[in-house]
């Protein structure tokens, strides 16, 4: 598993949520997708990502000389165990969460910079943002994040491509839990 410190600095946790959804990406591609991260501090960050086993090469092919190597990110190893996120203080959980909010606004911050009129149609994108206040016991919140594993489970190992060979678009489902 990887370590709390591996995985929540902020750079490296973009790289990662880059990966999210079975992609494979080159450096490259990082870079087009996080083009405001300087190119070293990415390719030192995917360098130690790879090294912790957290992205494997998947590929790799002669470019100009060089090897352009593809990766793909190892969920297994991509994520806190339970053991290590209870023996995380206060304070490391405070900074873990607000790496993931600050990730989470870089995403949208992307997506709204990609308006090229200013002008965002969220219903057309299917972006949304909302909360909502639940009553429930313990029982009932542990039926529902039940619910909520198995519907986003049913959607994990769709590839790209539909089964009509239809382009799917990426999405990325967030979920945050607190009581009120």
């Amino acid at each position: 598993m990887a370590t709390a410190d591996l995985l929540l600095h902020p750079v490296r946790l973009r790289v990662v949520q880059a990966f999210l959804g079975d992609r494979q990406l080159t450096t490259g591609d990082l870079r087009g997708e996080l083009a405001d991260v300087p190119p070293a501090t990415l390719y030192r960050h995917v360098a130690v990502l790879a090294e912790a086993g957290v992205l494997e090469v998947v590929a790799e092919r002669r470019v100009r000389g060089a090897a352009e190597r593809t990766y793909r990110l190892v969920t297994e190893a991509a994520s806190l165990g339970p053991e290590e996120a209870a023996g995380m203080s206060a304070e490391e959980h405070r900074r873990a969460f607000a790496t993931f909010v600050a990730g989470l606004l870089a995403d949208f911050d992307r997506y709204a910079g990609g308006a090229g009129s200013g002008r965002l149609d969220l219903a057309a994108d299917g972006v949304g943002y909302r909360q909502v206040g639940l009553w429930l016991d313990d029982a009932e919140f542990a039926e529902l994040v039940t619910d909520l594993r198995a519907v986003l489970a049913a959607r994990l190992d769709r590839a790209p491509a539909g089964a009509a060979g239809g382009a799917r678009r990426r999405r990325l489902v967030t979920q945050v839990f607190l009581p009120g």
